[in-house]
């Protein structure tokens, strides 16, 4: 704990013992130490030379301790100082650099770090340097730097950097995949599943990322990214993997255990099927005997889960993840729409006949869902009817309004 003041463990034990007795002789210390005395002393000697402890007046040979409020907090407040200096040498060194070049050049957008060394430096270096948020995609066979070899995770994490981290199904599989992964969950990290990750890549703070540059059977490379149009899209690409995959927990007895796939319950499909067959917010709310404001919160909530700003994203969303499923049945008020909850005995309903025409395929304007003086009979994607059109949907044509 005092190596941050400039102690090494031998010093620390020292002083502690020393603290803890008042006052030794150097065989005494020695002994309990269980270290030769001439190491001893030469312990002692630097423990003086920091202030911390002093050769008693009254007896030769004795060593007393130092007060620690006083020793430590003159050597914390020298440290502290030293900080601050360091500190302001490197906003100069910033300053300094960004009045010779306001844009980096186009080769310094990207580094190069070749060597498994050089490598594993640098992605240590790129956690450690991380202020808030790290973010990882992890495949099965490590490059350089396995996740026990992998202090600088720790360390930042307790800094209070947040990790999300997505790993590959057979990390799980590997001896040691299981414990990595419970550690990293101890440390209220954020550690996702897919079956593949597309690459190897490191994000810290969206400023700067790390992705491997050679395949396997070569010498290990990596490209450092700062901040581009590439690092968007690198960070742009962990957050698509992260949306799919599936959420780790720690279970009750310390094991791994994999959430299922989000997804909406059996009342949002059944909201969703009747929207999708033409009825209203309004419509809705009174024929699940529903609140309007309920609908309207569960479909921005759906809004939500699927990633989508407007309610044509979320239909075809639906459509896409088999939330509901346009079959050739007829349910109890007329509706073609089916929510895949229809085998627990919830299912889509039609306004009727009409349903599925001017009203079903326009996009609203706004991704909230409509206010009651905006709820006209306009179905789930407020159409308007001016101007059909035909839209495919499974092969059929459905009449709807240009957006």
């Amino acid at each position: 704990m005092l190596g941050a003041i400039g102690l090494d463990a031998t010093q620390e034990s020292a002083y502690r013992t020393l603290v803890a007795l008042g006052a030794a002789e150097v065989a005494d210390l020695a002994h309990r130490l269980a270290l030769p005395e001439a190491d001893t002393e030469r312990t002692l000697r630097l423990l003086e030379h920091h202030g911390l402890a002093a050769q008693s007046s009254a007896r030769t040979g004795r060593w007393v301790a130092a007060p620690p409020g006083v020793a430590l907090g003159a050597l914390l407040t020298q440290h502290r100082h030293e900080l601050e200096q360091a500190e302001l040498a490197a906003a100069l060194l910033a300053q300094e650099y960004r009045a010779e070049a306001t844009e980096l050049p186009v080769h310094d957008l990207v580094e190069v770090v070749t060597g498994a060394s050089a490598v594993a430096h640098r992605f240590l270096q790129l956690q450690l340097g991380a202020s808030e948020e790290v973010c990882a995609l992890v495949t099965g066979k490590p490059m350089v730097v396995s996740g026990t070899d992998n202090e600088a995770e720790e360390r930042a994490a307790q800094r209070g950097v947040a990790y999300r981290v997505v790993i590959e199904r057979e990390v799980l599989t590997l001896p040691t995949g299981l414990v990595e992964v419970s550690a990293s969950l101890g440390r209220d990290e954020q550690v996702r599943v897919v079956d593949r990750v597309p690459t190897k890549l490191v994000v810290a703070d969206r400023t700067l990322a790390m992705v491997p540059l050679t395949g396997r059977g070569s010498e290990p490379a990596a490209l450092v990214v700062h901040a581009s149009g590439l690092l968007e899209s690198l960070t742009g690409l962990f957050e698509a993997v992260w949306r799919e995959a599936l959420p780790l927990r720690l279970g009750g007895g310390g094991g791994v255990t994999e959430d299922g796939p989000a997804g909406p319950d059996a009342a949002d499909l059944e909201i969703l099927s009747l929207l999708l067959a033409g009825m209203t917010d309004a419509s809705v709310a009174k024929q699940l005997d529903l609140g309007l404001r309920t609908v309207q919160r569960r479909v921005k909530g759906l809004m939500e889960l699927a990633g989508v700003t407007t309610r044509l994203q979320l239909g075809w969303h639906a459509y896409e993840k088999g939330w509901v499923a346009r079959t050739a049945a007829v349910d109890r008020a007329g509706g073609a729409w089916t929510g895949a909850a229809a085998a627990s005995g919830t299912s889509g309903a039609s306004a009727g006949p009409a349903a599925d025409t001017e009203a079903g395929f326009a996009a609203t304007a706004s991704a909230e869902p409509p206010g009651p003086e905006a709820d006209t009979g306009t179905g789930m994607w407020a159409a308007d009817t001016a101007r059909p059109r035909t839209t495919a949907l499974d092969g059929e044509t459905a009449p709807a309004a240009a957006g």
